[in-house]
This record gives structure tokens, C-alpha cells and sequence, in this order.
């Protein structure tokens, strides 16, 4: 049996009843639709993040879409991010007509190289729109700083980073808004689809459930301005309510097989070996993978098959170099630390419930491999 990047299955068995009764719990209520488990799940989250305001959507790429909406981002107004991250994040951006503008990342972190952000501000600036990348943070306060100087709108895409910290503060509560994926792989994942955008802004909360509901406030069938139909599931509002009771947790077992990793690996790493995860000064990692970097990846890919193990890589296209986004002209070259991770890196197995034996099997094989590579 091929070991699994992800797998949810552990802790379904382990969970299974708790998340049987959400169910049951919803199905009994007598309100399928925006009912008592995405209001009680949108306060609790909120109250997590100690901001004022939470409205729970149906997937993570609508979250980043209708936040920008919501910020007043729309056609031909530029928005600054990232090439190295799911497409997703620059889809969102595409879809409310803005133009995506990419800057570099950090050939230690691989997060938004921040430093790059000043001389890709044009006139036709509106949001920036910064990555919190595999588990941990931006650097956000030179973005902070910039977003007040230009009079630009900060929206964090914390898809990847559900607790993570910088400098204490968590991701999502650093900008204007912050957009989430629970995407069932995610460190606070449903059983199905599902985002969540957060806030403290009482006007951007306003116009983000009025954008959820086809652009409806208050009176069903009376449209304010055209909206969309975003909403998030009761049921998996209801499963998200029961797990986040068990966050703690789950991050305390992300970094625990973080942790394991490490140690297993240390001895592999070095100017021709292994590079191992990175944490950016004043960082809390949260560990959604655990990305490594080799300059034979392909070769030790290929070569980790032969003992059961099929690893995945995030990401190995970079997203301007993708043929849907070839019109905004970026050649080969343009962005060359995010080109160089996309041919060397690679993710290991990592989840909560991941089995020790499994982990060892991980470790174990790549020092086989590496041996003779």
C-alpha cells in the first residue's frame, strides 16, 4: 500500500461520532441554509481570532474573490501577490477583474519576498495581497507600513496558516481582512468545502454577507447590488464548530511530526542535501506540509516510488508560467527564486493522525535514497 501524503481516514475513526452527530444535529434542526450552526461556527471563529466579524462562504477561492469585492477591488485595479502559491489565490483575483501583479519570494522561507513590494506599487494599485504560505506568516509589518502610505487595502490569504502566528498575532488579523480555505486537507479542515473571511471592519462584514446571498440584505428577493451565491454548508458549518473545539490539538500534532521530521532528517541536510523547513523570525509554524528542498528532487521522487512512497509537490508550476495566465506577460526568468523552488521542492507526508511507522518509513527511505543519489 503506497503511503499517503494526506489521509483523513485515521481521524474520521477516531472522531467518527462526534462528526456523525454534527450531522445528525443539522439534519434534525428543521434549517438547512445559513441556520444556527454557520452563525454559532462564524461567532466562534471570529472569537478565536478576536476580531469582530466572521461570514462563512463555501470554498476558499470565493473567500479571497468576495473580500476583494468586498474591499472595493475591482476591474483594471492591480493587486500585488505571489507566483508560488495554489492558483486559486490568483484565480480569486482575476475573477472580480483586477490584474495580478507578482513579486518574488524568499529563497529561505518562500513566502512573499516584502522588500520587492514598493516598486511594484503603480498608480493603479488598490489591495496587496500577501501569502501565508505551507503554515507560517509574512512578514506583515512593512506591508502594514506600505498599505497606509499608498492608501492600499491589506487582505490576508491565510488558506494554509489556521493558527499561525506572528509575533503573536494571528494570521488573518494583521490586514484588513483575512480569507480562509477548510478545504478537508486544510489544518482546519471540513468534510467537504468551505472558507470563512474574517474582520473587524463593520462595513466590509456588511458587504460580504450581502455578496454571499446573490447581494440581498435583510429582504429575500430584493437585490442591493448583484451578488453571488457563496454560502457556507450548515452541515460542514457544524463540523468545523466541533473541530475547532479540537484545534489545539491538531496544531500540537502538526509540530510534533514537524518535530520528528527534523530529527530524523537533520543529518541529510547541507549545501548538496536536504533543506529543511525555515521558520521566519517571530513565526508560530503551523505546519499545514512539510516542504523540503533538493536540487535532484525529480530523480529522488522517482526513486522514493520503488519503496511505496508517492510525495506531492507545492507547487511545481508557478503560476505566472501557466498558460491561463500568460497575458500578463511574464517570461521565463521573471521571478527566479520561485522558479528554482518549483524545480526542488517537494512535501512530505503531514497530518495530524499521521502514523509514526508511517513517518519512519518517510525517513528511512530518504536517507536509502539519498545514500545513493
Amino acid at each position: 500500500m503506497s503511503t499517503r501524503v494526506w489521509d483523513y481516514l485515521p481521524e474520521y475513526e477516531r472522531e467518527r461520532q462526534d462528526l456523525l452527530d454534527a450531522v445528525e444535529s443539522v439534519f434534525a434542526s428543521g434549517q438547512l441554509i445559513l441556520g444556527e450552526s454557520v452563525r454559532s461556527f462564524e461567532n466562534e471563529y471570529a472569537s478565536y481570532h478576536g476580531v469582530a466579524h466572521c461570514t462563512g462562504v463555501d470554498n476558499g477561492t470565493n473567500a479571497v474573490s468576495l473580500a476583494l469585492e468586498a474591499l472595493g477591488v475591482g476591474r483594471g485595479d492591480e493587486v500585488i501577490t505571489v507566483s508560488n502559491t495554489a492558483a486559486p489565490t490568483v484565480v480569486a483575483i482575476d475573477s472580480v477583474g483586477a490584474v495580478p501583479v507578482f513579486v518574488d519570494v524568499h529563497p529561505d522561507t518562500y513566502l512573499m519576498d516584502t522588500s520587492q513590494v514598493a516598486a511594484a506599487i503603480t498608480p493603479r494599485t488598490k489591495a496587496l495581497l500577501p501569502v501565508h504560505l505551507y503554515g507560517q506568516c509574512v512578514e506583515m509589518e512593512p506591508l502594514r507600513r506600505l498599505a497606509r502610505t499608498h492608501g492600499l487595502r491589506l487582505l490576508e490569504d491565510c488558506a494554509q496558516a489556521h493558527g499561525a502566528r506572528h509575533h503573536g498575532r494571528l494570521a488573518g488579523t494583521m490586514g484588513d481582512a483575512g480569507a480562509f480555505s477548510f478545504y478537508p486537507t486544510k489544518v482546519l479542515g471540513a468534510y467537504g468545502d468551505g472558507g470563512a473571511v474574517i474582520t473587524s471592519d463593520d462595513d466590509v462584514d456588511k458587504a460580504l454577507r450581502r455578496l454571499r446571498y446573490y447581494g440581498m440584505e435583510d429582504v429575500y428577493y430584493v437585490v442591493r447590488t448583484p451578488g453571488h451565491n457563496s454560502r457556507l454548508d450548515e452541515v460542514q458549518a457544524e463540523i468545523l464548530r466541533r473541530k475547532l473545539r479540537r484545534f489545539s490539538s491538531y496544531l500540537e500534532c502538526r509540530r510534533a511530526v514537524a518535530d520528528r521530521y527534523a530529527e530524523g532528517l537533520r543529518d541529510l541536510t547541507g549545501p548538496d542535501g536536504l533543506t529543511l523547513p525555515t521558520i521566519a523570525p517571530g513565526n508560530d509554524h503551523v505546519y499545514y506540509v512539510y516542504v523540503v528542498r533538493h536540487p535532484r528532487r525529480d530523480e529522488i521522487l522517482e526513486k522514493l516510488k520503488r519503496y511505496g512512497i508517492e510525495l506531492n509537490i507545492s507547487y511545481p508550476w508557478p503560476v505566472h508560467t501557466m498558460s491561463g495566465f500568460a497575458h500578463l506577460g511574464y517570461g521565463e526568468g521573471s521571478l527566479p527564486v520561485t522558479e528554482a523552488l518549483a524545480r526542488e521542492i517537494f512535501s512530505l507526508p503531514m497530518y495530524p493522525s499521521l502514523p509514526k511507522d508511517t513517518q519512519d518509513k518517510v525517513i528511512s527511505a530518504l536517507h536509502e535514497v539519498l545514500a545513493t543519489s
